[in-house]
C-alpha cells in the first residue's frame, strides 16, 4: 500500500488538476462563448465531468481519489480511514485546489492572486449545495457497494448532471469552494458567500452518510477497494 506521503501527494495533485480544469475551462469558455452564458456553462461542465473520470481512474489505486474533504469525512466516519490520515488528506486537498486555481490563472496570463467578486447566495443556492453534496456522496457510496469499478464514471456523470439541475451549479466540495473564492473568473464565488456553501455541503454530506449506513451498512468488505471520489464545480 502506498505510504501517507504518496497518498497525500496524489490528493494534492489530483485536486490541483481538478481545479485547473474547473477554473481553466471556465476562463476558456467565457473567452470563446461570445457572451452566451449557457454555452459557457456547458463547456465548463463537460471539462469538469471528463477530468473527474480521468483523475479518479489515475489516482484511486494510490489515495482513493477523494479530492474532496466531505468524501474523506464520509470514509473516515464509516471507519475506512484514520482521522490522522484524514486531516492530512484535507490539508492536501485544500492546498492542491488553491494551487490548481493559481495555475489556471497563469496559463491564461491572468494575475495568480485574485479574490472573486461573484456573489452566490440565497436559500435556493444553499439548498442546491446540500442536495448536490448529498447526491454526490450517495452516488459514490451506492455505486461502490455493488460495482466499485464504475465509480469514476458515475461520479463524472453525476457532476455533469448536477451542474445543470442545481441552481448553484454543484460545487459540492469545500476545497473547491475555497479555491474558487480566490478566482475572479467565470467559476468564482465571493469569499463572503463561501461559508454558507460549506455549511450546506456539510449538511448534505452528513445526511448522505446516515442514509448510506441505513441502506448499505458499513460495508467492511469494501475497505480494501480504492475509495474513489469526488468534486466539483462551477
Amino acid at each position: 500500500m502506498p505510504g501517507l506521503a504518496q497518498r497525500a501527494f496524489a490528493e494534492w495533485l489530483g485536486t490541483a488538476f481538478l481545479l485547473a480544469a474547473v477554473v481553466g475551462s471556465g476562463i476558456m469558455a467565457q473567452k470563446l462563448a461570445g457572451g452566451n452564458v449557457a454555452l459557457a456553462l456547458l463547456c465548463n461542465t463537460i471539462a469538469t465531468g471528463a477530468i473527474l473520470v480521468v483523475l479518479i481512474l489515475a489516482f484511486a489505486p494510490i489515495s482513493g481519489a477523494h479530492f474532496n474533504p466531505v468524501v474523506t469525512l464520509a470514509f473516515t466516519l464509516r471507519g475506512e480511514a484514520r482521522w490522522a490520515d484524514a486531516a492530512i488528506y484535507v490539508l492536501a486537498q485544500i492546498a492542491g485546489a488553491i494551487a490548481g486555481a493559481w495555475i489556471a490563472h497563469m496559463m491564461f496570463e491572468l494575475p495568480a492572486l485574485q479574490v472573486s467578486l461573484t456573489e452566490r447566495t440565497g436559500t435556493g443556492q444553499w439548498l442546491a449545495e446540500a442536495v448536490a453534496t448529498f447526491g454526490l456522496l450517495t452516488t459514490i457510496l451506492g455505486v461502490r457497494y455493488r460495482t466499485p469499478t464504475a465509480v469514476p464514471y458515475a461520479v463524472g456523470l453525476y457532476v455533469t448532471s448536477a451542474y445543470w439541475f442545481t441552481s448553484s451549479t454543484s460545487f459540492a466540495n469545500p476545497a473547491v469552494t475555497i479555491a474558487r473564492s480566490l478566482s475572479d473568473t467565470f467559476a468564482g464565488i465571493a469569499p463572503r458567500s463561501m461559508p454558507s456553501f460549506i455549511i450546506a455541503q456539510s449538511i448534505g454530506a452528513v445526511l448522505a452518510i446516515l442514509l448510506a449506513r441505513w441502506l448499505w451498512g458499513s460495508a467492511p468488505e469494501m475497505r480494501a477497494v480504492p475509495q474513489a471520489a469526488s468534486r466539483e464545480p462551477a
